[in-house]
């Protein structure tokens, strides 16, 4: 399975993109809102993991590639989360550090959140983070997901949910007023 975008490619991870993930999830800046930074052996479960759920679900985290050169920056896809107490599908993403802020979270979440609703019988999609996370709620806002509440996560932190609702997407709607902000024109 591929999904294309303008710049990226996502497709499944294999065990060989080990060392690549590595960059992106032993980040202890990227990382920072995550209950830890990853070693060698939690990013190969990590890929482990997401093999798994494209067998089990058809779908996971995927690696996200640049399209140009095939190098992947990190990694996007659709989860099965605990969000609250109920069990809900979520859109996550981790981008390298030296590839922010170059819109690449953003592109690959809009082809994330078309994907599940175009392949996949869920009405709504989340995303949700620490309330201090500040980028990952503005990648959220920038799929075209609006903040839904805040709850208090096991560890006693602060949780901020975002949601993105199907028939919302479907009607196109506009964020702002540039032609690259209106979205979900499946």
């Amino acid at each position: 399975m591929i999904i294309e975008t303008e710049r990226l490619i996502l497709r499944k991870f294999e065990e060989t993109d080990k060392e690549a993930l590595y960059k992106v999830l032993a980040d202890s800046d990227i990382m920072k809102h995550y209950p830890y930074t990853f070693d060698e052996k939690r990013v190969m479960n990590w890929i482990t993991k997401n093999i798994e759920r494209y067998s089990v679900f058809g779908f996971g985290l995927w690696a996200v590639c640049l399209k140009e050169s095939g190098e992947l920056i990190g990694d996007c896809g659709l989860t099965m989360q605990m969000i609250d107490g109920s069990i809900l599908p979520e859109i996550g993403y981790h981008i390298r550090g030296d590839m922010q802020r170059n819109g690449y979270a953003t592109e690959a979440a809009k082809a994330v959140r078309d994907w599940t609703f175009n392949n996949t019988p869920f009405e709504k999609v989340y995303s949700y983070m620490s309330a201090d996370n500040i980028p990952s709620q503005k990648t959220a806002m920038s799929y075209g997901a609006v903040f839904e509440k805040e709850y208090q996560g096991e560890n006693g932190e602060k949780i901020t949910v975002y949601v993105m609702r199907k028939d919302v997407c479907a009607e196109g709607v506009i964020l702002g007023e540039e032609p690259q902000d209106i979205l979900c024109l499946l």
